[in-house]
């Protein structure tokens, strides 16, 4: 019996067109990430610029060394600024004086209750992706999902805490399932004797579900 799933031979204009549909998945990831990056350095320029002096703009400074003639737009400014200020808030928040400020504030968004959820969820997120003592999408993983015999590509999240480790014991991981072109996900509860684990790279599993099941990464010699 012939293999239905076996390659057939195409004609010049299908492998044309699957040529231009791989080159697509390779090319499109390349310029939105540019331009996400381009659209992110833009934002935090008109978020931060406008609280920067005049005379302290690119245009400004490009205009004074280079003459009236020679005033261009420069893009990262925003960005030099937002990581410098971000350094030394995290510095001054390691001090003694900077660590009873940020109680006395985190008091007082306690009282806010829309706020103080939103804080909560926030701050326990960005707690869990930085920190370096608790391992997070730092692995791939197969799982069986939705039913025997069909498998999935995930990347292990963390260990559950709270109810749910309560709930559903010890031996039990959280395991995040990206949808193609892994723009949204779910998030599955699995025990750990049924996760295989990949030797694979996070963002070479992240590569393969945003291509479909295009673009596999090589393996290790």
């Amino acid at each position: 019996m012939p293999d239905p799933f076996a390659p057939v031979r195409k004609s010049l204009f299908a492998s044309l067109r699957a040529s231009f549909l791989t080159g697509l998945v390779v090319v499109l990831p390349i310029a939105l990430t540019i331009y996400l990056i381009w659209a992110v350095i833009g934002y935090l320029d008109g978020w931060i610029l406008p609280l920067i002096p005049q005379a302290y703009h690119p245009q400004a400074v490009t205009q004074a060394l280079f003459g009236p003639g020679h005033a261009f737009p420069v893009r990262g400014v925003g960005v030099v600024v937002f990581l410098i200020f971000t350094t030394l808030m995290g510095w001054i928040a390691k001090g003694l004086i900077g660590r009873r400020v940020l109680v006395r504030l985190e008091r007082l968004v306690d009282r806010m209750p829309v706020v103080r959820s939103l804080y909560s969820a926030l701050k326990q997120v960005a707690e869990t992706v930085f920190n370096k003592s608790e391992a997070s999408f730092d692995q791939a993983c197969l799982v069986e999902f939705p039913r025997p015999g069909v498998w999935i590509l995930g990347l292990v999240s963390s260990r559950p805490k709270g109810e749910i480790a309560a709930k559903l014991g010890p031996d039990v991981i959280a395991v995040f399932i990206g949808l193609t072109p892994f723009t949204s996900g779910f998030v599955v509860f699995v025990p750990k004797k049924d996760v295989i684990a990949l030797d694979m790279l996070p963002e070479d599993a992240a590569k393969l579900v945003a291509s479909g099941g295009l673009v596999y990464p090589q393996a290790k010699a």
